[in-house]
């Protein structure tokens, strides 16, 4: 199942912080070394120049976020009315894409250098349980979990764009690892597809990897997802690979190349059940 440890929130939280100032240069060298920004991207409807303007926009709305920077109009950005989060979050994309025109977008890898080294440089120091408000979640989340979710979107937003471009981008098990214990227990239990949930019992025990572990415990409509959890029995054991997770549930490799090469594997009393985890996670 692979070793699994109790962690210390804030010795991960400054893990993370230190693979996201690692991806931040990379990231940046990457933009610059783009051949062309109208280049077909590894997100269907974007292109190369597209990924990167959806990037600069994260950067722009997390350090706005995290470093009290009142720059941004959320009204003019965020979707009206209570949609679901898919819905709102597939607006905000599609909003995101068109806030950097194409002279903005032959500056981006400054942008995205300027923004990540500010967030970096406002929050260091800070608890990782500090609350951060997040107007499209409609809640606070822990600058722990707003760090994880800047260093995913790098990693997965930067294979983005070095597949469109035909450029190298590895992902590291460890930087992944830290992207699924700092995320996973909130972003999961928020996408919930709550109506396909109805009615469904049930328990996985997560095993990255050397990496964490996590409950995850669905009840009629509700999710809790909670990291070393006390013992108890589980329907199905998932023990994942943890760049290969990470790619499964952002949807950029399919599960079955995942299960294929044996970087998914199911276990315990109902390990078909592993197949209907991933129809109960929305993904815009």
């Amino acid at each position: 199942m692979g070793t699994v440890t109790r962690f210390d929130p804030v010795v991960e939280h400054e893990r993370t912080r230190a693979a996201l100032a690692d991806a931040v240069p990379r990231l940046v060298r990457l933009m610059r070394d783009v051949p062309g920004r109208k280049a077909p991207s590894g997100v269907p409807v974007w292109t190369v120049g597209d990924v990167g303007a959806h990037l600069a926009s994260v950067y722009l709305a997390y350090c706005s976020l995290a470093c009290d920077d009142q720059s941004v109009e959320w009204d003019s950005v965020l979707p009206p009315g209570d949609g679901s989060l898919t819905e709102r979050i597939t607006a905000m994309n599609a909003t995101a894409v068109t806030l950097f025109g194409d002279d903005e977008r032959a500056h981006l890898a400054d942008f995205l250098a300027g923004r990540g080294e500010t967030f970096l440089r406002d929050t260091q120091g800070l608890a990782p349980d500090t609350p951060i408000a997040v107007p499209w979640f409609k809640q606070d989340l822990t600058l722990a979990a707003l760090t994880g979710l800047m260093l995913s979107e790098s990693l997965v937003h930067g294979l983005d764009i070095a597949r469109g471009a035909g450029l190298p981008w590895p992902i590291g098990p460890h930087e992944a690892s830290l992207v699924l214990g700092q995320t996973m227990p909130t972003m999961m239990t928020l996408a919930l597809d709550t109506t396909k949930a109805q009615g469904v019992t049930t328990a996985f025990d997560l095993v990255v990897r050397n990496g964490p572990r996590l409950a995850v415990v669905i009840d009629n409509g509700t999710m809790t997802v909670t990291r070393d959890a006390p013992p108890r029995s589980y329907d199905c054991r998932l023990t994942v690979s943890p760049v290969a997770f990470l790619l499964v549930s952002f949807r950029r490799i399919p599960l079955w190349k995942a299960i294929a090469r044996g970087r998914l594997r199911a276990g315990g009393r109902k390990p078909w059940l592993a197949l209907r985890l991933g129809e109960l996670i929305a993904n815009p």
